[in-house]
């Protein structure tokens, strides 16, 4: 009977962009398999969905050609009744698929890796060995097997017993005995055996010969573990073989401080460490420790386990339903490592980015929806360890009342650029059409950006003229309405007319002789030729004469050797090329010198080769001449923007066979000349010019730009380095990423003077800084020539250099008998920045005893004072200075005397030393700048009120007037002498100065009415501190 009909489209409840439809999908996938030759084998693969389901085998991505020997089954299962293991397409070995295909498309299986069961021969044979009495013997071996083979022990020919402690074989193929006794003497090998086959080693000896006592011997690992690498739920030993005396004891440890997982992990012998079904957090750093016991004596091993995983999903495509020209966007995102490639498929075809169709990272859009769009995407995700499948149905609905599609559409070129476009109007609704959309692509090559204009239904014809010159475009028109689109016209193709080249060839430059230049070019790009080239011209002239010589070739040519010049002498040569339209620019004069004629055994011209890595980046490769026997000291490497001044010279050594230009600017023609050089002269040089690739453009790389780096972290290290940290963007596919680290102060006006600094890496030190400067940084990268944006700008400041000479002018007052005032100024220097000083100071007989005592006063302050003095003692002060980045050298001691009391009474001229040496005594102490200011202000207060006074008893009484002005005026001169006194900080701080460098300068006594008296003091003191 005939199969029900299929359900009806109907959308799902709550979900009104999504219909319904039955499902197909593998119930069975084929797995991996590994058979013996000749036997039978039966790769699953059965699907279940709306009946009748196809289900076709491909094998390495072709159809199987069924025959007696292989067939499919019923169930949908590949059946093969012999397997052959012969080279060739004879040979069944390979990876299969199932294809299982009903009325609304066709899926794919997950690959099956059919391989055949294999032994090699061994690798790795034991050797014989002397080992003396209670040491460690070990004798390893390694063979390739598929499945993997046991691998057992054999000595004199008998199966070696395993029930001792002290014998531990290990599943990798090594055998160990501890504590080797005679007994232990004889012949080893080891038997590899899978289920078809048996190999045995060669035997090795082992000798056991009288022990030698040692009291002590250092600990010693003889076997330490090696860097492995291993898949999924495998199982893997870390072997680790430690000698020394007392027995050393072996412990394990991570080098990133996690703790091993106890659960799948256990020691096997005297320190080996298996790792059972091992897993991707098990990677890692393993550190095998031996340590003597109760000692401090060790020594480590450490080797790198490598986990590999195969893909697994994070994002998952979903089903969609979208109306004709509309847009489908799959998401689709897996895990592994290595990191999974994403391929898409449609219907089980993979699918090519071409036109309407794009993918974006690991992202598929569909653009302009037609009706053949609607089928079964699977997203596939597959690296070394397998692949995977996830499946998604478009749906497009169509409109029932939809415009017929435009028709006699044909095209008309009009210049090199621009072609005439049109069509007529749909035979059916046209009257409700709204707009058409033009479409256009190159018609050659694979991966081209589809076009769109959208104009009005005013008109039926348009002219295109953004396109490139030479080429062939495939265009169609849709019809739009209000409901939804009309279906495509017919597509028509038309080519655009020639034009001149848009640029002139890269040339290169070297001399074979003194006298002659070797001119060789390269094919002009098809987007910059503009049609096919047909003849070469080039110009050239010594520099110091305007007579120039031309040559006219033909474009088949790709070089050409200038002869019979000067030698010693630089001449300018350039190209220009022609289309049948006409000439293009020529290039700019590029320089080349021709050897000196005594340079016979000079060095020949490297062959240089130069390759744009990213826009910013090239790459520099050459090569010396094999039959050069001129010696090589190194390289010297020139390069120049065209146009520009020289960069140069960088300096390279002879074993360098490659260097890496960064920095530049992108679509920029760059000239690099090489040349070798030894002690005795410099060698032919070679010239090449090349240009730099655009960082990102839509329509020349028809992908979008990838995303810039986040999360740049910028820190400080010292006053001339920052470190920074940055993280990178997701990617789905193993790529190789570069950076390039952008670099310059703040406010910067050269940008010449801008740092590019490329890396592979996620972070970078940058180094050669200057102290306590504000940088700005950003950070971009490039994969597959593209380039992102650079990332947003992070500032950061390094720190300030720490302070590189002491405290200047350190000087010490005696202001009371037991209380001294040191001040200083700040250490030399505009850059010094101090966030604290350190002062220290302390008795003579408690500096022999080296114990002083310690002051700290914050950055701004530039004095303090010393109390508790001793009488009749002699002390010493120095003083340091630091910042955040460390501390200076303290200043030189400075001495000054406490005299006796009944000695300081009577003494009006307390003594007082500086850093300098010199001795004065003042009647000034250096103030707090706060305290003085409040104290100014204050005074000028009190002047101010009484001057108001003064003015209110003059207009008051003309009598007291002639009797006032004697004690007003002798109150002012007081109150100015106090005003002059304390008017300015500065003029203080000058003033005490002064005084304090003339040796001359007398302390007056402290008069009971002078400010400085017992009131005003202690206010000073607690200001001071």
């Amino acid at each position: 009977p005939p199969p029900p009909p299929p359900p009806p489209l109907l959308p799902l409840p709550g979900e009104s962009g999504a219909w319904c439809f039955t499902e197909l999908f593998f119930v069975k996938e084929p797995q991996d398999v590994t058979v013996s030759r000749k036997d039978p084998v039966v790769l699953d693969c059965q699907a279940r969905g709306e009946t009748p389901i196809t289900i076709t085998w491909l094998k390495n991505g072709g159809k199987v050609s069924e025959n007696e020997r292989i067939h499919t089954l019923s169930n949908g299962s590949l059946y093969i009744s012999e397997v052959e293991g012969k080279k060739g397409e004879l040979s069944d070995e390979g990876f299969y698929q199932c294809l299982a295909l009903n009325k609304y498309g066709a899926i794919l299986s997950q690959k099956s890796h059919l391989t055949l069961a294999t032994i090699s021969a061994f690798e790795v044979q034991p050797l014989s060995a002397e080992v003396q009495e209670g040491g460690v013997a070990r004798f390893a071996c390694k063979i390739t097997a598929n499945p993997p083979a046991t691998v057992t022990w054999e000595v004199n020919r008998t199966t070696l017993p395993l029930l001792m402690d002290r014998i531990t074989t290990l599943p990798t193929g090594v055998l160990q005995i501890y504590g080797v006794e005679q007994k232990d003497a004889g012949s080893y090998r080891c038997v590899a055996t899978t289920a078809a086959n048996r190999r045995k080693s060669t035997e090795a000896v082992l000798s056991v010969i009288p022990g030698i006592y040692h009291p002590f011997h250092k600990p010693s690992i003889i076997a330490g573990p090696q860097n492995i690498t291993a898949s999924l739920h495998q199982t893997v030993i870390l072997e680790c073989v430690a000698t020394g005396n007392p027995k050393p004891i072996i412990s394990w440890s991570r080098l990133d401080h996690k703790s091993i997982d106890v659960f799948n992990t256990r020691v096997l012998g005297n320190g080996n460490l298996m790792i059972s079904d091992v897993r991707v957090q098990h990677a890692g750093v393993y550190v095998c420790r031996a340590t003597i016991p109760g000692t401090r004596n060790f020594t480590v091993a450490m080797a790198t386990l490598t986990v590999l995983a195969p893909p697994s999903f994070v994002e998952w495509p979903e089903s969609l339903t979208r109306p004709r020209a509309g847009t489908a966007r799959f998401a689709c995102q897996a895990e592994g490592n290595p990191a999974p490639k994403i391929s898409w498929l449609k219907n089980g075809r993979r699918i090519h980015s071409n036109g309407r169709i794009k993918m974006y990272n690991s992202k598929l859009v569909i653009n302009q929806i037609i009706p053949e769009d609607d089928a079964i995407y699977q997203c596939m995700a597959e690296n070394s360890q397998g692949s995977i499948l996830s499946r998604a149905r478009l749906t497009v609905v169509m409109s029932e009342d939809r415009p017929s599609a435009p028709y006699n559409v044909h095209a008309e070129t009009m210049s090199s650029s621009a072609i005439l476009l049109a069509w007529e109007r749909p035979l059916y609704n046209s009257d409700k059409v709204i707009a058409y959309s033009v479409h256009y692509m190159k018609a050659e090559g694979l991966n081209n950006e589809e076009y769109q204009v959208v104009i009005g239904n005013d008109t039926t014809h348009y002219i295109i003229d953004d396109l490139e010159p030479a080429s062939n475009y495939t265009f169609y028109i849709v019809a739009y309405m209000p409901l939804g689109a009309s279906q495509m016209s017919d597509h028509v193709t038309q080519h655009t007319l020639e034009d001149v080249p848009l640029r002139a060839p890269e040339i290169s430059l070297t001399s074979r002789s003194p006298t002659d230049i070797l001119i060789s070019w390269l094919p002009i790009p098809a987007r910059f030729r503009r049609g096919r080239v047909v003849l070469y011209r080039l110009s050239f002239r010594l520099s110091s004469e305007t007579k120039v010589q031309v040559l006219e070739l033909p474009g088949s040519a790709g070089e050409h050797l200038l002869q019979g010049l000067r030698p010693d002498s630089t001449y300018l040569v350039r190209i220009t090329a022609a289309t049948r339209v006409g000439w293009g620019e020529a290039s700019l004069w590029t320089s080349h010198r021709t050897p000196k004629a005594t340079s016979v055994r000079a060095p020949k011209s490297p062959e240089l080769r130069l390759e744009p890595m990213n826009c910013t980046t090239i790459a520099v490769q050459w090569q010396q001449d094999s039959e050069d026997t001129a010696a090589v000291q190194g390289y010297k490497l020139y390069y120049k923007e065209e146009g520009q001044q020289e960069n140069g010279p960088i300096l390279l050594d002879a074993s360098d066979l490659e260097y890496t230009v960064s920095g530049l600017d992108p679509r920029r023609k760059y000239h690099v000349r090489l040349l070798a050089y030894n002690s005795m002269e410099e060698g032919y040089q070679a010239d090449q010019t090349v240009s730099t690739p655009g960082c990102v453009s839509v329509r020349d790389r028809m992908v979008p730009p990838p995303p810039p780096p986040h999360h740049l972290y910028a820190k400080a290290n010292t006053s001339s380095s920052i470190y920074l940290h940055w993280g990178k963007p997701a990617f789905t596919s193993a790529q190789l990423i570069n950076y390039t680290v952008r670099c310059n102060p703040v406010g910067l006006q050269n940008a010449s003077l801008v740092l590019y600094l490329p890396t592979s890496e996620t972070h970078m030190l940058v180094q050669g800084l200057e102290p306590k400067t504000m940088y700005e940084f950003a950070v971009r990268l490039h994969v597959d020539q593209l380039s992102s944006p650079w990332s947003p700008v992070v500032y950061h400041t390094t720190l300030p250099e720490a302070p590189s000479g002491p405290p200047v002018g350190v000087k010490v007052t005696l202001i009371e008998d037991n209380t001294a005032l040191v001040s200083w100024k700040p250490p030399d220097g505009p850059e010094a920045v101090v966030t604290r000083y350190t002062i220290l100071y302390a008795s003579r007989k408690s500096w022999i005893a080296g114990e002083w005592q310690v002051l700290h006063r914050e950055g701004a302050m530039t004095m303090a004072l010393l109390e508790n003095l001793a009488a009749g003692n002699i002390y010493l002060v120095k003083i340091a200075a630091s910042n955040e980045v460390g501390e200076g050298p303290f200043s030189n001691a400075v001495e000054f005397a406490v005299l006796p009391k009944e000695t300081s009474e009577s003494n009006q001229r307390p003594k007082r030393l500086d850093s300098g040496d010199s001795t004065a005594y003042s009647d000034y102490y250096h103030l707090d700048q706060k305290s003085m200011t409040g104290i100014v202000v204050g005074v000028c207060i009190a002047l101010t009120c009484i001057l108001i006074c003064i003015l209110i008893l003059i207009y008051r009484s003309k009598a007291r007037k002639a009797s006032a002005p004697k004690p007003v005026q002798q109150s002012t001169d007081q109150l100015s002498h106090t005003s002059i006194s304390l008017a300015s900080p500065n003029e203080v701080e000058k003033n005490i100065e002064g005084i304090a460098e003339n040796e001359e300068s007398l302390l007056p006594m402290i008069v009971g009415n002078s400010f400085i008296d017992a009131k005003v003091l202690p206010y000073q003191k607690r200001l001071l501190y």
